[in-house]
């Protein structure tokens, strides 16, 4: 659908290669994703890389986000700690002009 609309998609992680081709085979994605480097600097430069809590567990890791990029390279819009459940459908229409 994305395709269609001429939007190109480009998923990010800061896991390694073998871990990203695990899951973009078990979720059957058509789009590269890719992997940031062991200082996390992609994830730094887009502020994704924050500070999280789990089980009471301080650590550093990754906040889902997703950001739709101009043709001159401009951050457009940014959806923030996203979930991915319907995720793609917000985005969808935002690009569709919805």
């Amino acid at each position: 659908m994305f395709e269609k609309l001429g939007v190109q998609v480009i998923g990010a992680s800061a896991d390694g290669i073998k871990a990203n081709d695990k899951f973009r085979r078990k979720h059957a994605l058509q789009f590269p994703v890719l992997c940031d480097n062991a200082n996390k600097d992609l994830c730094r430069g887009f502020g994704v890389w924050q500070p999280k809590k789990l089980a009471g567990v301080k650590f550093e890791g990754v906040v889902r986000a997703t950001f739709v990029i101009a043709a001159d390279g401009t951050v457009e819009k940014v959806y923030a700690k996203v979930s991915p459940l319907g995720h793609a459908s917000d985005v969808l229409a935002y690009v569709r002009g919805g």
